[in-house]
């Protein structure tokens, strides 16, 4: 009489969040590239520091506009295809930038190939494998995966300033990161599941027979993700969402991650030093966006983005002191700022998962993402023009600043408006 096969200990939930991290973390190696090679890039190009900033505002900006149309895509094609999509784009855009030498080439591989890649691959990304497959531990999780951007940083930063400042070629960056990504592409096909019914499973945390598996989404992505929006639109709570990650993305990646080492070189700091700095605050946001992803299991996500926004608006007024001061000034930046930097994302995502319904939640979250990333789009190329006209970084931290406290205010009232009730589906 055969053996009924006994079930594996560890739900197939947590190797698809390991390999959603793997793909995260080769994404933020895109990500991180910019902030490497602007000096260089525009020096040997002869480009201002505000043309340079045009090329990465459009990667910003289309990073974040592609958010809410992936989260359509990964419901009609699937996480796997979309997932390999995204790596794919992210190798040939920065392959093909080391023989690049027309500015609207690096426009389109940059600019375009490289922004619409990463927005594939992206905290939406995070965020639909953590409500797909899981049930339980659900914040932890989406503290995880939006920690691997910090991971990335850690592991790329560094090595992608010394790969450029021992080559004297700031191609040397892109090489490594279409490399990573490259290598990202068979361990995604391998390893990836869709959903937890794939391997006849349910989502960790739930008990019960196995559902039948739902037909994928069928019909045009991109105009349910239209209709999405037009809904959520009537939603005051989705404008608290959206303006105040607008804030966030423009604290954070928009003008740190992109302008952070050339502030600091301006103020006389060593390139690689400045990227190791960088990678400081990655290790801590590792720290403090997983515990963030913890305390938002357990606590009021309102108060918890009170308390981020406002911390982060009192580190960015102290920057410009921070880098005309001793080095344990720095040191106390980074660590006070890296424990925030992106700690805000899993409280936004379950604020988010709160006033919409299940359905719709992930789509939402994506356009709030957009708007994050014309935040980032925004700081990026605005602190440039402002470094360009003023010789100084200083106006523009003091700005994003006094906008993180204006953040910390607004997203008192969510969750208090009417919610986005579910609709019928699209045909």
């Amino acid at each position: 009489m055969s053996q009924p096969t006994a079930r594996p200990r560890l739900h197939y939930a947590w190797i698809a969040a390991g390999v959603t991290f793997f793909t995260l973390l080769a994404a933020a190696g895109a990500r991180a590239t910019p902030g490497v090679i602007l000096l260089p890039l525009g020096n040997e190009f002869q480009w201002s520091r505000a043309t340079v900033s045009g090329i990465v505002s459009i990667n910003i900006f289309l990073y974040g506009l592609i958010g809410p149309f992936a989260a359509a895509l990964y419901q009609r094609f699937g996480l796997r295809r979309t997932m390999v999509a995204a790596m794919a784009l992210l190798t040939l855009g920065y392959g093909l930038s080391t023989v690049a030498t027309q500015y609207w080439q690096f426009v389109v591989l940059w600019g375009f190939a490289v922004g619409a890649g990463s927005g594939l691959a992206a905290t939406v990304l995070g965020a639909a494998v953590a409500n797909r497959w899981f049930t339980e531990r659900r914040g932890l999780v989406m503290g995880l995966l939006t920690a691997s951007t910090a991971t990335g940083q850690l592991i790329f930063l560094p090595s992608l300033a010394s790969a450029v400042t021992s080559h004297d070629n700031w191609r040397a960056a892109p090489w490594i990161v279409a490399g990573a990504t490259l290598l990202a592409i068979p361990v995604i096909w391998w390893l990836m599941r869709d959903d937890p019914r794939d391997v006849g499973l349910r989502p960790y945390g739930e008990t019960g027979p196995v559902e039948t598996a739902a037909p994928r989404a069928t019909g045009n992505p991109a105009k349910y993700a239209m209709r999405v929006l037009f809904e959520a639109v009537r939603v005051r709570d989705f404008w608290l969402l959206a303006g105040s990650f607008f804030v966030c993305g423009a604290s954070t990646n928009g003008l740190i991650g992109t302008h952070m080492v050339a502030a600091a070189f301006d103020c006389g700091i060593p390139e690689v030093r400045a990227a190791s700095l960088l990678a400081v605050m990655g290790l801590f946001d590792l720290v403090g966006t997983t515990a963030s992803g913890w305390l938002s299991d357990r606590y009021n996500c309102r108060y918890l983005l009170f308390g981020y926004y406002s911390l982060r608006g009192i580190s960015l007024l102290f920057l410009p002191t921070a880098l005309l001061g001793p080095v344990a000034g720095l040191g106390v930046f980074a660590i006070f700022y890296g424990l925030d930097w992106i700690a805000t994302v899993p409280p936004t995502v379950k604020l988010t998962a709160e006033v919409f319904d299940r359905e719709k939640a992930g789509i939402v979250f994506g356009w709030v993402v957009a708007a994050h990333q014309v935040g980032a789009a925004f700081a990026a190329y605005g602190a440039g023009a402002l470094r360009t006209v003023t010789g100084s970084y200083t106006f523009a931290f003091f700005s994003a600043g006094a906008l993180c406290v204006i953040a910390a205010l607004i997203v008192l009232p969510i969750g208090k408006a009417r919610r986005l009730g579910p609709q019928p589906a699209a045909a």
